[in-house]
């Protein structure tokens, strides 16, 4: 893939991250993130503003979306074009490289810290899955885990049949370019300044809403936070019925 290839793909993934970032933000409502988070630790740290709680609490749940969409939208159809690979037959895998006596499966991950051991289970049992299926092709059979950005590595084990491949030694095994991670973040370029300014106007208006939205069902007539409501809402055994939107 040459430099102008690599570019325009960049620009259309980054174009996909942002759309997909936008519909999130959207479509998000208060409750889905109200609910996860601790409401006695905003208490115990005196804080008194609904819309310090809004920003904070919105900011995290952007935060850890970003990262799943970020690997979906932009580290994985640039790892399926740049290697040449095809797609995994199977779930969990998202690139298949052939050669005439070796099958790489590939799973691609955005960062080396994301498992949990039960995932990490799952994506073994996934890699042991395509293995099974494929004995008939009389093929080596190699799984990679790869994470886009880190420096992970390990080979595998009893308790798992794929490696660990993370940031240049995981682009450069699949490009076969050295110097692909660090083309990934030259080549962006400009785009992402001119996301962001579409992104800040939908993030300020979704922070206003969600704001007035909490002061509505929240807070008391005098404008100061019902603690009890919010824990209420978010610990309590019966549901509450809060104000529905006009």
């Amino acid at each position: 893939m040459n430099t102008r290839e690599l570019e325009k793909l960049i620009r259309k993934c980054l174009n996909q991250f942002y759309n997909r970032r936008l519909q999130r933000l959207t479509t998000l409502k208060l409750k889905d993130f109200l609910r996860r988070k601790n409401p006695y630790l905003y208490k115990a740290i005196g804080t008194e503003k609904a819309s310090e709680i809004v920003e904070e609490i919105l900011t995290a749940y952007m935060i850890a979306s970003d990262e799943g969409i970020f690997g979906n939208a932009f580290f994985e159809p640039i790892a399926k074009l740049a290697s040449g690979g095809t797609i995994s037959p199977i779930e969990g895998v998202n690139i298949a490289i052939e050669t005439d006596n070796k099958y790489l499966a590939v799973a691609v991950k955005s960062g080396p810290n994301i498992f949990n051991s039960s995932q990490k289970k799952r994506q073994n049992d996934e890699f042991s899955s395509l293995r099974s299926r494929l004995m008939k092709l009389h093929k080596q059979f190699d799984a990679l885990l790869g994470h886009a950005y880190g420096r992970l590595k390990s080979e595998p084990s009893k308790t798992k049949i794929y490696r660990d491949r993370s940031g240049q030694a995981f682009w450069t095994e699949i490009t076969g370019d050295p110097d692909f991670y660090l083309k990934l973040i030259r080549l962006m370029q400009d785009e992402p300044a001119r996301h962001r300014i579409i992104y800040k106007k939908s993030w300020a208006a979704a922070i206003n809403l969600f704001t007035a939205e909490f002061i509505r069902d929240f807070c008391n007539t005098d404008g100061s936070i019902c603690w009890e409501r919010l824990v209420e809402f978010n610990s309590g055994v019966r549901l509450i019925k809060l104000n529905e939107n006009p």
